[in-house]
């Protein structure tokens, strides 16, 4: 097996990987031959074919740059989707969508190739001078990311956009908050040459280079999470393994999203160091040796149903096959009553609609409950646990963060201690 040719250089890498550091994987601007070399290391095709690389040479880098006729500073939400872009994570796309393409997918979910795509990938601006033809060059932080050759600009119908992608226009939902009150007034679309990536305080694998250290025979199961991994969150991707629409000998890939999320969620360098916690205390399991971990510079819109689409079609790129659909995927509540814009299986069942065209298979997830005490607990599923009649255990999130700010004590049936100690140390 392939997989196999793979572990005598990722158990000598493991110590690294288990501690959070990345592979010695390759650079992203690699040759097409060994870029497709390790495309096949995984099994899943790449979305619309072929994996997109838009990284330049190092030796071309300079020229490139020197074409630039304007630079403009990114939010932490464009560099994102220019980092996915690059790297082929939201391959076929090879830059910010034009006008066209825009509108296609806002309306129908489908880029002019015909591929699926579930929300737009756009770049926004509020700089009246920027006209179709000029070359942007995109920076973050003191990192050059790209230079964007501007092809299309246009006033965009934001509450348009908003009700098809979001299923509303008002800004008690996050994602339309972000697009009504974080984006510029115009957008731009054009291609995209790649320079270089950010440093982060977590390391951001490629997609070629998570399909290296996949198997390139065996289903990869994906696990989507913007939170801390809490003990029902380990259990349901772990036997997710067992699902049966899952072949055997197949692994799990925990591949969080690490840019922004909603305003009260744990930030992403903490989250980080949550993971690199629990890898450590769960690596030499039996379920931990089948866990594979990478991390995603991907911004939420929380735009549930079609949210949970674009997740699938970046873990597909990423090599996976099978992806984890959770009861509210993607999810949100209006920020003034606090009611659900999305039904609790309406992400997945859009997923399961889509799921033979996208070439990804849903596992829905175990509705698991735990039960038992403080000491002696277990998790089963919520039908087992009322054919039992035991009570069930219950800790919302909101009620987990406020336990955490007030320095009150976490019961370990919810969270491991680990993750706890890192949340105490870490997050205010």
């Amino acid at each position: 097996m392939l997989y196999k040719a793979f572990l005598v250089a990722l158990l000598a890498a493991a110590d690294a990987f288990q501690a959070g550091a990345p592979l010695s994987f390759q650079a992203p601007h690699s040759s097409s031959a060994s870029l497709q070399q390790l495309v096949m290391a995984a099994k899943q095709v790449p979305h619309g074919g072929t994996l997109i690389n838009t990284f330049v040479a190092p030796a071309n880098k300079a020229a490139v740059i020197a074409t630039a006729t304007k630079t403009i500073e990114m939010t932490d939400r464009q560099s994102c989707d220019v980092e996915l872009i690059n790297n082929g994570a939201l391959s076929p796309l090879k830059g910010f969508l034009n006008e066209d393409a825009y509108n296609m997918v806002v309306k129908d979910m489908r880029l002019p190739s015909g591929d699926i795509l579930g929300l737009p990938l756009v770049m926004d601006t509020n700089d009246e001078s920027i006209k179709v033809g000029d070359k942007l060059l995109l920076t973050y932080k003191g990192t050059q990311m790209a230079v964007m050759t501007v092809e299309s600009k246009w006033f965009p119908d934001k509450p348009l956009e908003c009700i098809k992608c979001y299923g509303t226009a008002t800004i008690e939902h996050p994602g339309v908050r972000m697009v009504a009150m974080e984006r510029g007034k115009f957008y731009i679309g054009g291609s995209l040459q790649g320079l270089d990536v950010p440093t982060r305080d977590f390391p951001c694998a490629t997609p070629a280079e998570v399909r290296e250290m996949l198997p390139g025979d065996a289903d990869v199961v994906a696990f989507q999470c913007r939170n801390p991994v809490h003990r029902a969150h380990y259990e349901l991707f772990t036997r997710a393994l067992d699902a049966p629409n899952v072949g055997p000998g197949a692994v799990v890939l925990v591949h969080p999203t690490c840019g922004p999320t909603q305003e009260d969620d744990i930030d992403g360098t903490t989250r980080h160091k949550t993971y690199v916690k629990l890898i450590e205390e769960t690596k030499d399991t039996p379920s931990g040796k089948r866990t594979q971990w990478a991390y995603l510079p991907y911004s939420m819109h929380m735009a549930g149903p079609r949210e949970a689409i674009q997740h699938m079609l970046i873990r597909k790129n990423f090599g996976c096959t099978h992806f984890i659909i959770g009861r509210d995927m993607a999810g949100s509540k209006s920020s003034v009553d606090g009611e659900d814009f999305y039904g609790a299986f309406e992400a997945q069942d859009f997923a399961k609609a889509n799921a033979e065209e996208l070439g990804v298979v849903p596992v829905p997830s175990l509705n698991l409950v735990c039960v038992g005490d403080e000491v002696n607990f277990e998790y089963i599923t919520a039908e087992e646990a009322k054919a039992r009649g035991g009570e069930v255990k219950k800790l919302s999130g909101t009620k987990f963060r406020q336990m955490l700010r007030a320095g009150e004590p976490i019961p370990e049936w919810f969270a491991f201690k680990s993750v706890v100690d890192v949340l105490r140390a870490e997050w205010k």
